[in-house]
């Protein structure tokens, strides 16, 4: 797609989007990424310590750099929801939508006109030089949703799950489902089972499918079962990648 397209309208068009876990809260981290070839950032709120004002400045950050800006939210509750939206989040990661009513919870919290709380200060409305039809307008249709399916209660009811409308991408999370399975190897073949059942079903249904994998040589795989969104690796783990290549290079020499 074109440069002007918005990160919802490449999700839509199932082109391969990389992204990577943000578990830092720090704007000089966000900017340091910006400058990589990643379409989007997912700030961690479920498994690092992000308050409200981190999620501010990290999303401000990244957004500002023209880095589309996720936002993984510790708990599917409305506060967490309309603050991410509020900051400025092109989308919002929901941790483990278990059920229907998981999935049209979260699709009302984080639309204008079905549960989605408005204020016209904040950033995401331009901090009130945008009119109120004008920002519900332009946020209902930039704002991507992505469901985390994560649990053995989400492929029981997997089908009404991939049903609701306004979900843009059902993203696997294989290191919970794992433990829910009730395995402690994400490469259990009972676990790849499940993850090609949800890829399989939601390629069916039109859907678009997200995950992460710790394997990369996998990618072919789950490209070829309809995945498309892919976030991979953290800046934690980059750090400890950089760190180790080099010592070991260093050492190598002595």
């Amino acid at each position: 797609m074109g440069l002007d397209a918005t990160f919802k309208e490449r999700l839509a068009s199932e082109e391969p989007l990389i992204g990577t876990f943000l578990k830092t809260p720090s704007a000089m981290v966000c900017e340091v990424l910006s400058r990589a070839d990643l379409d989007a950032v997912c700030i961690d709120a479920e498994h690092a310590p992000f308050d409200r004002r981190d999620i501010d400045a990290c999303v401000h950050a990244l957004t500002h750099a023209g880095m589309p800006a996720i936002v993984r939210i510790p708990a599917l509750r409305s506060e967490y929801i309309l603050n991410a939206l509020d900051c400025g989040a092109d989308a919002i990661l929901a941790p483990h939508i278990a059920s229907v009513e998981d999935a049209q919870f979260l699709v009302a919290q984080a639309t204008y006109g079905e549960g989605r709380g408005f204020a016209g200060s904040s950033r995401a409305a331009g901090y009130m030089a945008r009119g109120m039809a004008d920002h519900i307008a332009t946020s209902n249709a930039r704002v991507s949703v992505i469901a985390q399916i994560e649990d053995k209660a989400a492929l029981d009811n997997l089908d009404a799950i991939l049903a609701v409308d306004g979900i843009d991408c059902f993203f696997i999370g294989r290191a919970d489902l794992t433990v829910s399975l009730g395995f402690d190897n994400p490469n259990e073949q009972a676990v790849i089972t499940a993850v090609e059942h949800v890829c399989r079903t939601a390629q069916a249904a039109g859907r678009r499918v997200g995950m992460f994998t710790a394997n990369i040589d996998e990618l072919p795989k789950w490209r070829a079962l309809g995945a498309s969104l892919f976030l991979l690796g953290s800046d934690h783990s980059m750090m400890l990648e950089g760190a180790s290549g080099l010592t070991s290079r260093v050492r190598a020499h002595f």
